[in-house]
């Protein structure tokens, strides 16, 4: 049997190191029992090319890693090879074009620092430890992303290593179909991508934060406020809501509501998060933050803090614009049977502008409930990690569909995106990979 043109750097089943490196691939504590038949670290694209022709070569399916950052991990699977990205992180930056090209191993904190320097940003993901890879291809909910869009709307194009082992460009002009499916079908995607071309924005020279503090019984009473709300606060402002233990100052289960802005002026940005001071329920807040200046490196770092890598975690997600009263028995039994650290963020996405139809990504609604599992024993794993599918099996009737970059799909298969596009991403992966080499998103009914 012939091997890759190029060498690699693989270590198989069994091999030492083997066991290491399938457990450094995820990135919190709680490692699935799949195992990958060989791991191959990657440096650049030509090694992409080689490790998909050396897996074709030996009858492998292929699965991909950029962070592994990915709640399920589907980039572990039994038997496959999987082509760890993690050491991919090279950025070029065109200044005057306000470009960028982007490798997938790339991290927010370094894509945003490296940005700064140009007075430029792009959306990375809330968490630093997201590689753009992955977190790009699954659509790309984070900063400023309700001003510009999803991370996938921003991809002017993409080199991709096919499952002929080719490297070709996709973009409006050419190889038009992987650019359509490329942006949006996170790890079901069938093929590697190795470099994203982003449009990139000019960086705002201010960023607030303001935040308050509430006791669980004033639940109702701040998510009808966030209802009557979300059609009308600029696009420009992050509205989101954490229902959490221990937060500080609550005995119990508590509220934090907070704003993130981003603007030209400190007069902009307070008069954009006095929408805070409306709240209906503002003077039993516990506690206040009112107009805190700091940069959108602060807020990555500070998410961090609830993406915890030494914690055993699970998530699932829902968008949703179902009427407030039929959503709120939901949000009660999800903030009273929090187990352990777990959280949930409630996220205004706000007016749902039309999704074009050049793209994959294709459902949003007016908000987005993302249900984070928190826990730190291993014999608590069926339990907790069961918890977020459970909550959000109960209000999947009021869902629109599910955001992958918060998918839970192998527990709670459900819509990623609309009829017709996943009609269409079933035609292009049967031309594009009939064998299916590449494994697609980590649910019985979407993986066949």
């Amino acid at each position: 049997m012939s091997g890759p043109a190029v060498p690699l750097r693989l270590v198989e089943f069994g091999d030492p190191g083997y066991e290491e490196a399938r457990r450094a691939s995820v990135w919190n504590m709680r490692k699935p029992d799949r195992f990958p038949a060989a791991i191959a670290a990657v440096r650049d694209a030509d090694e992409v090319v080689a490790a998909v022709k050396l897996a074709r070569e030996r009858g492998m399916r292929v699965t991909v890693r950029s962070g592994g950052h990915g709640w399920s991990a589907p980039h572990l699977r039994d038997g496959a090879l999987l082509i760890d990205m993690s050491e991919m992180t090279g950025v070029e930056i065109d200044a005057v074009g306000e470009t960028a090209w982007v490798q997938p191993g790339v991290k927010g904190e370094q894509l945003l620092r490296e940005l700064r320097e140009h007075d430029l940003f792009f959306t990375t993901g809330h968490c630093n430890d997201v590689g753009l890879g992955g977190f790009t291809l699954g659509g790309g909910f984070g900063w400023m992303s309700r001003e510009h869009g999803m991370a996938c709307t921003s991809v002017l194009a993409v080199d991709v290593v096919t499952a002929d082992g080719e490297l070709v460009r996709a973009d409006p002009t050419q190889n038009v179909d992987l650019y359509w499916a490329a942006r949006g079908a996170g790890h079901g995607f069938f093929g590697v991508v190795t470099r994203f071309h982003f449009r990139l924005y000019p960086r705002r020279a201010v960023t607030m934060l303001s935040a308050d503090l509430y006791p669980r019984e004033l639940l109702d009473d701040l998510l009808r406020w966030f209802d009557a709300i979300k059609l009308t606060i600029p696009r420009t402002l992050e509205l989101r809501m954490m229902i959490a233990r221990n937060l500080p100052g609550i005995d119990g289960v508590g509220i934090r509501v907070a704003g993130s802005v981003f603007t030209d002026t400190v007069d902009e940005a307070k008069a954009i998060l006095a929408v805070l001071d409306q709240s209906p329920v503002l003077d039993r807040a516990v506690s206040s933050l009112r107009n805190a200046e700091a940069d959108v490196l602060d807020l990555v770092m500070m998410s961090d803090e609830a993406c915890q890598p030494g914690k055993r975690m699970a998530a699932d997600n829902m968008w949703t614009g179902a009427a407030i009263d039929d959503l709120l028995p939901g949000a009660r039994r999800l903030a009273d049977t929090l187990p352990f650290e777990s959280f949930v963020m409630w996220h205004v996405w706000g007016a749902v502008p039309t999704v074009a139809d050049d793209m994959f990504y294709s459902l949003e609604d007016h908000f987005n409930v993302a249900v984070y599992a928190v826990w730190e024993h291993e014999a608590d794993d069926d339990a907790a990690g069961a918890w977020p599918a459970l909550r959000l099996r109960e209000m999947e009737h009021l869902a629109t569909g599910i955001q992958l970059n918060d998918e839970n799909l192998y527990r709670r298969p459900g819509p990623v995106a609309s009829a017709e596009a996943l009609r269409r991403f079933e035609e292009i992966r049967q031309a594009r990979d009939p064998a299916r080499l590449f494994y697609s998103w980590m649910a019985p009914d979407l993986d066949a």
